[in-house]
């Protein structure tokens, strides 16, 4: 079995009574993200809000961590997350926050300590890019979106 990551996380100030990210069952890759927000927090259809966590990170190079949405809300409300998944950087040490909007028919309102989101750590290769004059071809060759059909 392979050694376990340490990743650090802080706590911010204000934000004790906030749950930590929590897998809710044994074989969950995401953790549970919850809202640190100060009061109820209005998202109306087709907007956007930055809620925060109540928490920061330190991991090591080589690692990130990926926040994305939870399917129940997505179903249930339309509630997703913007620019997903979104990154958080080995190196970022501020607050996490979660981009969420709102899809569905009907304002939705995030209150303290409700799961927003979820949270997948990712390994991250160290990568040289090497620019060429031309690529090797292969059977796909440029065909992009919708080029096997519909």
């Amino acid at each position: 079995m392979l050694q376990p990551f340490r990743v650090e996380i802080k706590r911010m100030p204000g934000a004790e009574d906030v749950p930590l990210p929590l897998k809710m069952s044994a074989g969950a890759s995401g953790y549970d993200v919850h809202a640190a927000v100060t009061e109820p927090l209005e998202i109306p259809p087709g907007e956007r809000r930055l809620v925060p966590t109540g928490f920061a990170l330190a991991m090591p190079d080589g690692l990130e961590a990926q926040i994305r949405p939870r399917s129940g809300l997505a179903y249930k409300h339309g509630i997703t997350t913007l620019n997903t998944p979104g990154t958080i950087d080995a190196d970022y040490r501020g607050e996490v926050k979660v981009l969420l909007v709102n899809l569905g028919q009907e304002p939705f309102v995030v209150r303290r300590g409700e799961r927003i989101a979820q949270m997948v750590f990712q390994t991250v290769p160290d990568i040289d890019l090497s620019e060429v004059r031309e690529l090797d071809e292969t059977k796909r060759g440029a065909g992009g979106f919708g080029h096997t059909g519909v």
